[in-house]
This record gives C-alpha cells, structure tokens and sequence, in this order.
C-alpha cells in the first residue's frame, strides 16, 4: 500500500492518499469515494461526495513538487511528498539535509551588469543574484538555496574571473 500526502494551501495536515498496486488510482483511505477522471490534457473531473467538480491544472512543478489547480473558481497550491519525504520533513531531517553554499562564485569570466541583492537580503532558491554577461549573452546567476545575503562582493560594470567571490551567504 503506498501513500502520497497532499498539503493544500500551506494547510497544517495534508491529505493522505493511498492506492493498493502501483497503476491503481489514489483514493481517499476513509470513505475512498472520491472519483477523479481526465477529461484532457491538465483537465479532469472529479466526484467527490455525490457533487462533480471540475478540477484544471494551471503549473506543475516538478522540481518542487507542487501543483497549481483550480476547482470551480478557486485556485489551489498542492505540495505532494511521498512517504520517504514526508516521514524526513515530519522528523525535519529535509532542513539539515539543506546546508547551503556560503560563497557564491562566478562560473565564467563576465561583466556584472547588475547587482539585484544587497547585505540582509533574504533569497529563496532560483532567485536571481545578479547578472553577469558572458560572450555577448546576459546570465542570470541564481541563489543556490534558501538564504540571507551577507555580503557583495562585486559592483555593476566591473569585469570578474571565472571563480571569483561575488556573494556570501549568512
């Protein structure tokens, strides 16, 4: 019996589902009535107690794991965890498992074109640092993970190594 828990909208318990065999369709453990069918590509119907909704899937991001819906006219945030991932968040074995880069260095020579953090700036992970253009071409260099800025290193329109230090991370 496998299991995948569905958070909504940062709700504090998420929703288990469970299915028997490995191509069986997930289902609600307690009542088990729910009845959800693709109508089309991101698009499905779902019967859930006696009422239909119809159930639009806006994003999926893989990466991580999460799922923009919208039911009737509502809009929904889902985050799905296996049972391995659920169980290393429940025991936050997720956050230690998290350390991230204290140094940020550049990955080409480049010109900084623009600097977009300053100390004491909080970035989440993918949030753009800084861009530096390289061969004609402008890259957005990204935080590594969740973190506070605690240093820059570089100004805008100055030429950097490969390797150099841009940013610390506190």
């Amino acid at each position: 019996m496998a299991k995948l828990y569905a958070t909504v909208n940062a709700g504090k318990e998420p929703i288990v589902l469970e299915r028997a065999t490995p191509n069986a369709p997930w289902s609600l453990p307690k009542d088990g009535k729910a009845d959800l069918v693709k109508t089309g590509p991101g698009s499905y119907s779902l019967v859930l107690d006696g009422r239909s909704y119809n159930v639009l899937v806006l994003k999926e991001d893989k990466e991580n794991k999460t799922v923009r819906l919208r039911i009737g006219a509502k809009t929904f945030t889902v985050v799905l965890e296996d049972e391995q991932r659920h169980l290393m968040h429940a025991l936050g074995l997720d956050k230690a498992m998290q350390t991230v880069a204290k140094d940020l260095k550049a990955p080409m020579p480049g010109l900084v074109l623009k600097v977009l953090v300053k100390p004491g700036d909080v970035v989440k992970k993918n949030d753009a640092v800084l861009i530096l253009e390289a061969m004609k071409m402008e890259n957005v260099i990204k935080a590594p993970g969740d973190a506070v800025v605690s240093a820059v290193h570089v100004q805008e329109r100055v030429a950097v190594e490969k390797g150099q230090l841009l940013l610390n991370f506190g």
